[in-house]
């Protein structure tokens, strides 16, 4: 089968960085099916993946996570998925990635693709759903329901993957107010159209900012990028007893200044579950499910913002080398092979 994999770390603008190559077809054990990739998103955590992981002497690192396909076989314990079901999902980062014809995956973190979106609108939504939705409910413990909610939510860095879809599910799943960060008119407009009830800018001082909006206090805060420059200007904003959450990996982070107002802090990686085996490992494929009901009902929408063609790696390099430029917005997504 085909596949994209790399066998040194290196810069993405080295023509080895990623190859194509041929790979064996794998095959199904125990809960997991194999799904036939009709298309991948890629995110952050591929590139960075790339910078730091090399693969055993000889041997390819496939990357991926996000997919959406159709199931070619499962394995003897499946219960969930028979073949010919179409599937989206975000993978495992203990596992071979999904940039590959044929991938395994646990079927306990796969859900129903959309019956309304095509095969790439699709495979934009996994791996940002599983974040936003677990750091909006599961960590920072937002209550659902559409009734009115005086607090505010900030999301630093809402034009990204996760953002865009982070802005959606507080707006039309929850009461709250939705402020987002964005430099660019572009991004800018990219958040107020998936919901966000203003957006500032992150690059300059946030605490003025959100003042002038005049809005309700600001209770939960959704640090996804740069959290290393922004925490300290978080914690002056921030309400008493407000709630922090971050996705990203700070060089600097000294929760100290939290400490006055009682602030919790909270990681989220939407990899704990798959990595752990956790007790609750199947409320992926649950969460994915309800984002399928309430994108085929019109309440969310796909976060696609650019098709880069094919699955090869060429076009993937051109995906890692817009995402590490800093300036991309909603998800990159490749179909077919």
């Amino acid at each position: 089968m085909k596949a994209v994999g790399y066998q040194k770390s290196l810069p993405i603008e080295d023509a080895q960085s990623l190859v194509d190559f041929d790979a064996v077809k794998p095959e199904p054990s125990g809960r997991d099916i194999r799904v036939a990739v009709k298309a991948v998103s890629v995110n952050p955590v591929d590139y960075k993946i790339r910078k730091r992981a090399e693969p055993v002497e000889g041997d390819y690192k496939v990357l991926g996570f996000d997919a959406a396909g159709i199931v070619d076989a499962v394995g003897p314990d499946a219960m969930l998925f028979k073949p010919g079901d179409a599937v989206f999902y975000a993978g495992s980062n203990q596992r071979q990635g999904t940039n590959a014809e044929f991938h395994l995956v646990d079927e306990r973190i796969v859900g129903k693709k959309p019956e309304t979106l095509s095969f790439a609108e699709a495979a934009a939504l996994p791996l940002t759903a599983i974040t936003a939705w677990e750091l909006l409910f599961d960590r920072l413990g937002a209550t659902r329901g559409q009734s009115a909610d005086p607090r505010t939510l900030l999301v630093i860095g809402g034009a990204g993957g996760v953002g865009s879809i982070l802005i959606q599910l507080a707006r039309n799943l929850t009461g709250l107010t939705v402020i987002a960060t964005a430099t660019r008119p572009e991004s800018q407009a990219w958040c107020l159209d998936l919901g966000a009830h203003a957006v500032i800018d992150h690059s300059q001082p946030l605490k003025g900012q959100i003042a002038a909006l005049n809005r309700d206090p600001v209770a939960f805060v959704a640090s996804l990028t740069f959290t290393d420059q922004h925490y300290k200007d978080v914690a002056e904003l921030i309400a008493p007893q407000g709630r922090f959450g971050l996705i990203d990996d700070p060089a600097e982070f000294n929760i100290g200044v939290f400490k006055a107002k009682a602030v919790s802090i909270h990681w989220e990686l939407m990899f704990t579950r798959s990595t752990f085996q956790t007790a609750d490992m199947g409320a992926q494929g649950q969460l994915l499910n309800e984002v399928s009901d309430l994108i085929d009902k019109g309440i969310l929408r796909t976060t696609l913002d650019q098709t880069f063609g094919v699955i090869n790696a060429d076009n993937l390099k051109r995906a890692h080398a817009l995402l590490e430029s800093g300036k991309s917005r909603g998800k990159i997504v490749l179909e077919g092979w």
